[in-house]
C-alpha cells in the first residue's frame, strides 16, 4: 500500500465510500444526504492537503483517504485537524494505521505542531487506534451525536503533539 497526495481525479474514487459511511450516520456528524459536489467541498477544501491510501498491485483503487486543514486559524494555525475514511470494504488490512502514521508525519513536516479532532463519536472503533497513536481525550461532550442504533452518545474532542 502506498500513500500518497490526492489528485483531483481521486475524488470519483473516495466519494463511494465517503458518501456509504456518512449516510450510515455513525462517525461523522455531516448530514447523512449530503450530495457530492458538496461533499467534495467538505473534504478537499481549499487549504486542505487530502492523502488517498492506494494498493499497490492494483494503484487506482483508493482503499483510504485523509484530509487535513488548519483547526484553527491566525495565532492558533499551528494545530491540525484531520479526518479519516477507510472503504468498509478494505477495513483490516492496517489502512487506516498506514494512513494515520503517513498524516501525523506529513502535518510535522507542514509545519503543524499538533493534531486535535474536534468530533470524535464515542462508539467509534478507531478511539483505539487514535489512543495507540498517542493521541488522547482532552473534553467530552456529552448526549451530543445522534447514533442511528445506540441513542445519542458522546463526543470527544482528541488531541496530540506532533
Amino acid at each position: 500500500m502506498t500513500v500518497r497526495d490526492a489528485e483531483e481525479r481521486d475524488w470519483d474514487r473516495i466519494w463511494p465510500f465517503w458518501q456509504r459511511i456518512v449516510a450510515a450516520g455513525e462517525t461523522y456528524s455531516w448530514d447523512r444526504d449530503t450530495p457530492k459536489d458538496a461533499a467534495r467541498a467538505l473534504w478537499m477544501p481549499p487549504g486542505a492537503r487530502v492523502f488517498v491510501a492506494v494498493d499497490d498491485t492494483e494503484p487506482d483503487t483508493v482503499l483510504g483517504s485523509a484530509s487535513v486543514k488548519r483547526n484553527y486559524g491566525g495565532p492558533a494555525a499551528h494545530i491540525a485537524n484531520a479526518a479519516f475514511m477507510v472503504d468498509p470494504d478494505r477495513t483490516g488490512r492496517g489502512v487506516g494505521r498506514r494512513l494515520a502514521e503517513h498524516v501525523l508525519e506529513q502535518a510535522a513536516r507542514d509545519g503543524y505542531e499538533a493534531m486535535v479532532f474536534n468530533a470524535v463519536v464515542e462508539t467509534n472503533p478507531a478511539l483505539a487506534l487514535w489512543r495507540s497513536l498517542g493521541f488522547t481525550v482532552v473534553g467530552t461532550v456529552p448526549d451530543a451525536f445522534d447514533h442511528p442504533v445506540r441513542g445519542r452518545v458522546a463526543l470527544h474532542i482528541m488531541h496530540r503533539r506532533l
